[in-house]
């Protein structure tokens, strides 16, 4: 029986705070829940930021940010698969690839069931949202004390 087993290991915790309590950039898990992959860009000089910001344009320093969605299927512009030294919790091979959404933005992700040699340059990926493991906070008495969590990844199309 493992220590931590029906145990939360915080110090382990790979996946962000979520909450509207804990995060100014809680809209960007909400849409993930939704199936929407957003960021953040600035209203007043146009800069696209990922990871969205969620206090100021790292560009004119603007705290006018908005919204916008990000397309969900991109190309995979390099490949990688791991087999040696993957965390825990990660089956093998461990597929990460640089994608770009359509020339609105290029970002570095791991590729969800993906055997080896699969995902090659130039294939199509898509948006994969997935559960993590919920996390649990001290609250006032009589509160939901969990946040339920998403996360996301691509996985070829």
């Amino acid at each position: 029986m493992s220590i931590t087993e029906g145990k939360y290991a915080a110090s382990m915790d790979m996946w962000p705070l979520q909450g509207k309590k804990f995060t100014r950039i809680y809209p960007f898990f909400d849409n993930l829940k939704e199936g929407r992959l957003t960021t953040t860009k600035c209203k007043d000089c146009g800069t696209l930021s990922f990871p969205p910001r969620g206090v100021i344009c790292p560009e004119c320093l603007s705290e006018n940010l908005e919204w916008v969605d990000l397309p969900t299927k991109g190309t995979a512009l390099s490949v990688t698969y791991e087999e040696v030294g993957v965390p825990i919790g990660f089956e093998t091979p461990l597929v990460h690839a640089m994608v770009d959404l359509g020339g609105v933005l290029t970002l570095f992700s791991r590729i969800k069931d993906c055997p080896m040699g699969a995902l090659k340059v130039g294939d199509e990926v898509k948006l994969v949202v997935f559960p993590v493991d919920p996390q649990p906070f001290d609250g006032k008495k009589g509160e939901d004390n969990v946040i339920q969590r998403v996360f996301f990844c691509f996985e070829k199309a």
